[in-house]
């Protein structure tokens, strides 16, 4: 794989974990606006969300944040 081919997919993959991410926060959005935060799936995505932000601030960390 050339650099080239390694940087396009790690744009894609910070995209990917950035898309994920803001569908996460947009499904947490949409349950708690039903009262809905004490189900399994709330707690799940919340889960997630602390995964997909811990990626995202080691990105930022070293000024990798598109």
């Amino acid at each position: 794989m050339t650099d080239q081919e390694q940087l396009a997919a790690y744009r894609a993959m910070q995209g990917a974990v950035q898309a994920e991410y803001d569908a996460a926060a947009e499904k947490m959005a949409a349950l708690k606006a039903q009262g809905k935060e004490k189900t399994a799936t709330y707690r799940q995505l919340f889960a997630r969300k602390l995964q997909l932000s811990e990626l995202l601030s080691w990105y930022k960390t070293y000024g990798l944040a598109l």
